[in-house]
């Protein structure tokens, strides 16, 4: 029997998604765990996949097309099987135009909208008619407005795969790979290395070998579309790392000796200081990819930090009595970190409860904990399950501020905020409360292992309802922190400090921690907060009350 598949609920706030990309169409066979299309929600480009199996025998909703949550886009049944009763019997079914009428192209992926005009005294020219695909700056992460393009992993002429790898691209979370999804050869180029394009404009197009271009590009509302067709324009910004050598070593050739690697798998090996001559690649003829090194525990190496030192040095060298400055050029986490916080601190009335917590027996039950815990249990993630548990009797503080409405979160996802060398990003630890504490540090390790390599995926850095920033380790006792939008509140944790107490008739050493809560008084009052600390320090002075 053919069953309808309805547009996914991917986020809590989603109402609609955008059929970015079809992977299967009218015809072809799919089963369970086949991805189906991918679809660009309020937070992000997620991928839609297949429970059932069959043959797609309908398809609703063309790419570059929105779509409410629970309409009808796709059927999927025997070969042959009449799928319009299944449709008619789809209540919510809002049918749009089939695509079996016509072959799914992917040329549509990307296709400027229709109602967009050309320039004057430039013919509309649309890509069906030249049968290309136009490429544009996906959505790459719920914050991201744009995204630089750190390197182009082809040049004009080459020819592509469907899942070749385009272009790396910097985002205000990660640097990530853009795949084109077709196939053909790339015929235009339109952000440089270097440069950064906004979210949906074209940066590339994809046809047959010879197609002239000039006529699209032009007609295309693409401020970025200065270069002309069939032409890589050079950038004198471009990264000193993102020179054209390396296009030749991703392409497998290994004739003059070169080391075969794709560009992302040597930016991240030149990040962790791994030398690709001691990895052993798995990709085609023995090339060296992203998991190769994802994989690979390398020995201790010096040679990268010794230039890193040098080069800080130099950089700060001057003569005596010569005055001197540097500017850094702001890269897109950078951006995004200042225009939310600024927004943050700014558009939310901040106030902060300081508490102290003894750590006396944290110290102790962790010791315990340890010698038998799969993995190492830090303070820190001590912290994020009392913090989780507190948060389920106080939901006011789990909460966020909605303009019209205060909006309490039925589940708790606590963000860990992690230093990188770009700036901070907050991976989330997931359904917190309802964690062990030996689960919690074995995703809070892999989460800020992910962080620091920049291969955090965007439901994994979203979604949090409160957040945790711990400056302990660095030996800070106490500080504030501005609160991490949508949440209404943020735990800054400092270091355990050993403090002089009286003791009965003596004095002794304790153990004592300083926590700052910083609340949004829009939703949450002192009151509630200061109520929440105190099932905070319960918890964390009694850490059995959270194996219970």
């Amino acid at each position: 029997m053919a069953e309808v598949i309805k547009m996914p609920r991917m986020s809590d706030t989603m109402t609609e998604g955008v059929i970015v990309e079809w992977h299967k169409k009218v015809g072809d066979k799919v089963k369970p765990g086949d991805l189906l299309a991918e679809v660009e929600t309020d937070k992000a480009t997620m991928e839609l996949e297949s429970y059932n199996e069959g043959t797609i025998l309908y398809i609703g909703v063309e790419k570059g097309k929105s779509v409410k949550v629970e309409e009808v886009i796709a059927v999927i049944g025997k070969d042959g099987e009449d799928y319009k009763s299944a449709l008619s019997g789809a209540a919510t079914a809002a049918p749009q135009k089939p695509a079996e009428a016509q072959p799914a192209q992917a040329s549509s992926v990307n296709d400027a909208p229709k109602a967009e005009t050309a320039p004057k005294n430039v013919p509309s020219v649309t890509p069906e008619q030249l049968g290309v695909t136009v490429i544009r700056m996906p959505l790459l992460s719920d914050t991201m407005t744009e995204g630089k393009i750190v390197q182009w992993n082809k040049k004009v002429g080459d020819k592509v795969k469907s899942d070749d790898s385009l272009a790396d691209v910097e985002t205000d979370k990660a640097t990530m790979e853009v795949v084109g999804y077709t196939e053909g050869t790339l015929l235009y180029i339109g952000t440089p290395e270097g440069e950064a394009a906004k979210v949906n404009a074209v940066i590339a197009i994809i046809g047959k070998e010879g197609t002239d271009v000039s006529a699209l590009v032009a007609s295309l509302d693409n401020p970025q579309s200065s270069p002309t067709a069939g032409t890589v324009t050079p950038s004198a910004s471009a990264p000193a790392s993102s020179v054209q050598p390396e296009a030749t070593v991703s392409t497998g050739t290994d004739g003059d000796g070169r080391i075969k690697a794709s560009p992302l798998a040597k930016k991240i090996a030149s990040d962790k200081g791994i030398d690709l001559k001691l990895v052993q690649g798995s990709g085609d003829g023995g090339r060296i990819i992203r998991k190769d090194i994802d994989n690979y525990v390398p020995a201790a190496s010096k040679a990268a930090p010794a230039a890193t030192t040098a080069s800080a040095v130099a950089a700060f060298t001057a003569a005596p009595g010569t005055e001197g400055y540097t500017d850094i050029a702001l890269n897109q986490m950078r951006k995004v970190i200042a225009r939310r916080l600024s927004e943050s601190k700014f558009g939310a009335p901040h106030f902060y409860l300081t508490m102290e917590i003894v750590m006396d027996n944290a110290m102790a039950a962790r010791t315990q904990m340890n010698e038998v815990s799969p993995v190492k249990i830090s303070f820190n993630d001590m912290v994020v399950k009392a913090a989780a548990m507190a948060l389920r009797q106080h939901p006011a503080v789990n909460s966020s501020w909605m303009n019209e409405s205060i909006r309490q979160w039925h589940h708790i996802h606590v963000g860990i905020a992690v230093a990188i060398e770009d700036g901070l990003i907050v991976p989330v630890v997931r359904f917190a409360d309802q964690k062990s504490l030996s689960q919690i540090a074995a995703e809070s390790k892999e989460l800020s292992g992910k962080a620091r390599n920049k291969k955090l995926q965007p439901n994994e850095f979203s979604g949090n309802t409160f957040t945790i920033s711990n400056l302990g380790m660095m030996d800070i006792d106490e500080f504030t922190a501005i609160i991490n939008p949508p949440d209404s509140a943020i735990m800054a944790v400092g270091r355990i400090k050993e403090t002089v107490v009286k003791k009965g008739d003596g004095f002794g050493v304790t153990h004592v921690m300083k926590i700052t809560l910083s609340c949004d008084h829009r939703s949450v009052d002192g009151a509630v907060g200061a109520a929440f600390l105190q099932t905070f320090k319960k918890y964390l002075e009694n850490p059995v009350t959270m194996l219970v």
